[in-house]
């Protein structure tokens, strides 16, 4: 029952396009069936969010796509114990991505965001950001980028992982950016305006890249998108 009511809520943060760089995400430790991992909490009208994608990597279980309708399975959960065909470690055929891999994918898709969010909420709300600070964020999303690689074991993996290390690359570009607009007294812009830095065209590329790649992987087939390159 408590895994309904957290699914709703996080469907309905979904649909009311709320973003953690609009309601001030805080860094928690979310467990979920035993499992733990580091989560983005967002606080809004006195109920708490998190982003579905870290719940899927937390509890190490996939996430798809299919019109309006989103899929999330969980370890033990009936939907997975009834699966039979094609096992969770086969690739679900030529285009398909295989399991390993997607999860791996999720996960640095999920760091990329809190990178991109945490940033772009500090700039916008006049905090500092610093080389050092911005390095932790970028370390964390390649340590999830190389998981990704080490799964990639069919050609359908190392073609998602090819736009998924194209996605990071321009992450760090805009993060470098915004460093240097940070030492150069130059990000009075973008708090004057809510829409300023998330309306520059690279912004926009990261984040239609960012939503391609979410709904590819939880699709487990391989696609193409010129956002990604």
């Amino acid at each position: 029952m408590r895994n309904k009511r957290l699914l709703l809520l996080f469907l309905i943060l979904l649909s009311r396009g709320v973003t953690p760089a609009q309601v001030n995400p805080e860094n928690r430790r979310l467990v979920v069936n035993g499992k733990a991992g580091d989560a983005t909490v967002v606080e809004l009208n006195s109920r708490t969010y998190i982003d579905l994608e870290t719940l899927v990597r937390i509890a190490n279980g996939s996430l798809g796509y299919q019109g309006r309708q989103i899929t999330l399975v969980l370890p033990g959960s009936e939907a997975n114990s009834q699966a039979s065909s094609p096992g969770p470690e086969e690739p679900a055929g030529h285009d398909g991505l295989t399991r390993h891999f997607m999860i791996a994918g999720i996960e640095t898709i999920a760091q990329m965001r809190e990178w991109v969010s945490t940033m772009a909420n500090a700039i916008q709300h006049g905090y500092g950001v610093s080389e050092t600070w911005a390095a932790d964020y970028r370390g964390k999303a390649a340590d999830s980028l190389r998981q990704a690689s080490a799964s990639a074991s069919t050609d359908a993996d190392r073609n998602a992982l090819q736009l998924l290390t194209n996605e990071f690359h321009n992450v760090g570009t805009w993060s470098d950016e915004l460093v240097e607009a940070q030492k150069n007294m130059d990000t009075a812009k973008y708090s004057m305006s809510s829409g300023a830095l998330r309306n520059e065209p690279l912004s926009q590329q990261i984040i239609n890249c960012g939503h391609f790649l979410a709904t590819m992987l939880g699709g487990a087939e391989f696609r193409d998108d010129p956002s990604c390159h």
